[in-house]
């Protein structure tokens, strides 16, 4: 058994196990914990505990205290000296004409380290780039090409929702999400509506995915023949959500009936959808 204590760097981000080295922590301090970018301010979101030694994969890193006011004070100084940074990276991204968008810029707790993350189409060569950077700013650099998602977890925005995006609200990983999960909740399949501001489907899709299985599986499929109260009719639509059925009967009207109000005919057994 090892005892560990979770630490997040940035709100939304993922935790990391820490040992703790005897010191007492709770929930929401900040502390200095050493990493492979140097000392970094961290907040701990997982109080101490004991875990077992195969749920680790590697050594663990030492908490190296609880953070004081000044080391939390540099950490702010800091995030505007590496705002300020990523202005001058610009200006040579675009000296050296390098095909990449610069996302964000980040110094380790001393200032001793400049990470720089970039999305670019494809891969390119900034070794030029980082031995600029390295002369001008006189700190170690260190370039990092991320993909669509996490490039807007970096920078940040809004959903078409109106709400800040859900992967730098509370999103600490990125979920699979596939177009049919959009079928599932009968929307629109057009890109524009349905994509993010990284270009992607949206992670919200999600959300309520399983949900809508589920409901679906108790619901006939469309233009299956089913018996009603009013009599023999055929499925013209489903409402998922409020278990419903519209209809199409003989007659040619359409209505809407709930789905206790349906009985599938034995003739045409209900098909279960298959999950994916």
């Amino acid at each position: 058994m090892a005892n560990v204590v979770g630490i997040r760097f940035k709100r939304a981000g993922r935790f990391y196990y820490f040992d703790p080295v005897d010191i007492e922590l709770a929930v929401s301090d900040y502390v200095v914990v050493k990493t492979s970018r140097g000392l970094e301010l961290g907040q701990v979101v997982i109080a101490p505990e004991q875990v077992m030694d195969s749920e680790l994969e590697e050594p663990l890193k030492p908490v190296v205290r609880r953070a004081e006011a000044e080391d939390i004070e540099q950490a702010q100084e800091l995030e505007t000296k590496g705002a300020e940074a990523l202005v001058e990276c610009g200006k040579w991204v675009d000296k050296l004409k390098l095909p990449m968008k610069l996302l964000s810029a980040e110094y380790n707790l001393g200032g001793s380290r400049l990470t720089v993350f970039f999305s670019a189409a494809e891969r390119v060569d900034f070794r030029e780039l980082v031995k600029e950077l390295a002369n001008h700013f006189k700190v170690r650099v260190e370039l990092r090409q991320v993909g669509p998602r996490d490039g807007a977890k970096l920078v940040g925005g809004f959903g078409r929702c109106g709400r800040p995006l859900c992967c730098v609200s509370f999103l600490d990983e990125f979920a699979p999400v596939s177009i049919k999960m959009a079928k599932d909740q009968d929307l629109p399949l057009n890109p524009m509506k349905i994509s993010g501001v990284c270009g992607r489907l949206m992670c919200c899709l999600g959300y309520e995915a399983e949900v809508y299985r589920a409901m679906r599986e108790k619901l006939p499929r469309r233009g299956q023949q089913v018996s009603t109260s009013k009599g023999m009719a055929s499925v013209a639509a489903v409402n998922p959500l409020k278990e419903t059925v519209t209809v199409e009967l003989e007659s040619g009207a359409s209505v809407e009936l709930p789905l206790s109000e349906i009985a599938v005919e034995a003739s045409q057994p209900r098909r279960r959808r298959k999950r994916g």
